[in-house]
């Protein structure tokens, strides 16, 4: 999802436009993010859905971000935090389902296991997956 979190909320952030570029996190791994399916909805006009598999190392801390979308995501394996600003944290872990909405700041940290997370998003055609806050 990517279940995705932070540690601080922002108050104005600037944001850039990373959905061409690998995503960078903290961390002496690397993380791993695969798009599996990108495709129109049909019968959604200008509506898409993206599928991806993320596998992010332990002891990782994914940069704040949010999508224009809202995102669902499945935890495969392990766990992670799943930070969201204004709201509490939430462990996700094996089995969990969780749904981060529609352009909400997040992020995903993890402790000692990692996590492998399958994520759903559905967005605006032709907008960018993600876009960091700095």
């Amino acid at each position: 999802m990517a279940i995705l979190f932070g540690l601080a909320a922002c108050s104005t952030p600037s944001t850039k436009d990373q959905s061409s570029r690998p995503v960078k996190a903290t961390g002496s791994q690397e993380l791993k993010l695969e798009d599996l399916l990108t495709s129109q909805l049909e019968g959604v006009e200008g509506t898409e859905v993206v599928v991806s598999r993320v596998t992010i190392p332990p002891h990782t801390s994914l940069p704040k971000h949010w999508h224009p979308g809202e995102e669902f995501a499945y935890v495969l394996e392990g766990s992670a935090v799943l930070w969201q600003e204004g709201k509490a944290d939430v462990i996700g872990k094996k089995g969990d389902v969780v749904k981060v909405p529609l352009k909400q700041i997040h992020t995903a940290i993890t402790t000692e296991e990692g996590a492998t997370i399958l994520v759903f998003r559905v967005h605006e055609l032709g907008k960018p997956q993600r876009t960091i806050v700095e």
